[in-house]
């Protein structure tokens, strides 16, 4: 066995054309290096390997010390834990912790508005980076991302709703949500910190159903959809709801008997119709789809999205326009019925034939001959709008990625 060296043997070491090991006891030791280096090493066994855990420099690490470090690696290695990884693991931790820091909000939303606003017209890009640095990075452009909390974005939020710009507000508290929505979703954090803000703020005073009209903001609605988390009966709701045109009640309670897989129509009958009469839904191929994998999940009870309180009831209209309200799309800015004019709209700028779209909407005809007429005229037409609208939906959430 090696001979114990000294505290003074240590101090006056002097470097060799070899590396030197001047063990001291229980697999502590100072190496020595041909440039002067002195390395404190601790050599151990785990699971039948030996290895090495490094303690530090001397002089900047004493023996004493070096002893301490020594004794507190036994005590893990006694409990099982392997003190290189530990160091490692700590090391990690901290540089984590490091560039948390170093994130601040300002710095996610800058790389969130390079990344995702890109199919944004450049005067709608230049307005959303100006809301961004005239009312949010002032209040918390320098918050690191790890400590921004709900509170600070409301506060930020409060000061255009303190000026009385309510919908300036809301659509702030949704800017930050987006971005809140992006670091989660890139590992940036864990958590979005935005999530249900706009429910603090007074309602935004509109007489009509909000809608979003801008196919560049539709295709980010989308991916916002995409994107939530919730209930599975929410979730597929919000996913399908863009494709048929329906209102909110004739969806919510949609059972399954209605749903024609093999002809890829739905059938809505005249009970829960506003006009009472029954309504034909042509299915495109992205909603049979979503269809058939919600019914994989969602197994044999009668409704399509059954509430999660009991399978006989399905989902009620709050808990959609709480989801969107969540995804940080306030009242003035998006609403469950306002799919319904975000289609209405699209469709008609695309050019397709104003009668069609009305009977898909399933408007009120004052001539009920010519309205049974148009519901079995329209009907293949109706069916390749429904798939090319799908289609456009997608290409649109395509380019908002």
């Amino acid at each position: 066995m090696p001979e114990k060296v000294t505290d003074a043997a240590i101090r006056s070491a002097k470097p060799t054309e070899k590396l030197q090991k001047l063990f001291y006891e229980e697999g502590l030791f100072l190496l020595v290096t041909p440039s002067g280096g002195k390395w404190w090493r601790f050599k151990y066994r785990l699971e039948g390997k030996e290895k090495l855990l490094s303690l530090g420099v001397y002089p900047a690490v004493g023996l004493k010390e070096a002893r301490q470090k020594r004794d507190d690696a036994k005590e893990m290695l006694a409990k099982g834990i392997d003190p290189s990884a530990h160091k490692q693991a700590v090391k990690a931790a901290a540089k984590t912790v490091s560039s948390e820091e170093s994130l601040s909000f300002e710095a996610v939303a800058r790389e969130w508005h390079a990344k995702k606003t890109t199919a944004l017209s450049p005067g709608h890009r230049k307005k959303i980076l100006s809301r961004l640095e005239k009312q949010l990075f002032p209040f918390i452009g320098e918050i690191p991302l790890s400590r921004l909390a709900s509170t600070d974005i409301l506060s930020a939020v409060r000061h255009a709703e303190d000026r009385g710009v309510i919908e300036t507000a809301h659509r702030l508290a949704q800017l930050a949500g987006q971005v809140c929505r992006y670091a989660r979703l890139v590992g940036y954090a864990k958590y979005d910190v935005a999530s249900g803000l706009v429910e603090a703020l007074p309602a935004v005073k509109t007489e009509h159903h909000a809608a979003i009209t801008d196919p560049a903001e539709v295709g980010c609605l989308l991916r916002a959809i995409d994107g939530y988390q919730g209930d599975i009966s929410t979730i597929y709701a919000l996913k399908i709801m863009p494709y048929v045109f329906v209102r909110s009640g004739e969806l919510r309670a949609a059972e399954w008997v209605e749903i024609d897989f093999e002809n890829a129509l739905w059938t809505i009958p005249a009970g829960r119709m506003k006009m009472k009469r029954p309504h034909v839904v042509p299915l495109a191929r992205q909603v049979v789809s979503l269809f058939e994998d919600l019914e994989a999940v969602k197994g044999s009870g009668p409704f399509v999205f059954p509430s999660m309180i009991s399978a006989s009831r399905c989902i009620s209209d709050m808990g959609l326009l709480n989801a969107l309200r969540r995804m940080g799309y306030g009242r003035g800015v998006a609403t469950i019925h306002g799919f319904r004019t975000t289609a209405s709209t699209l469709l008609n700028e695309r050019g397709y034939r104003p009668d069609v779209i009305e009977a898909q909407l399933s408007h009120g005809e004052g001539n009920k001959i010519r309205a049974a007429y148009n519901r079995a005229e329209y009907l293949p037409e109706r069916r390749a709008m429904m798939q090319e609208y799908a289609d456009y939906l997608d290409g649109l959430r395509e380019q908002s990625a």
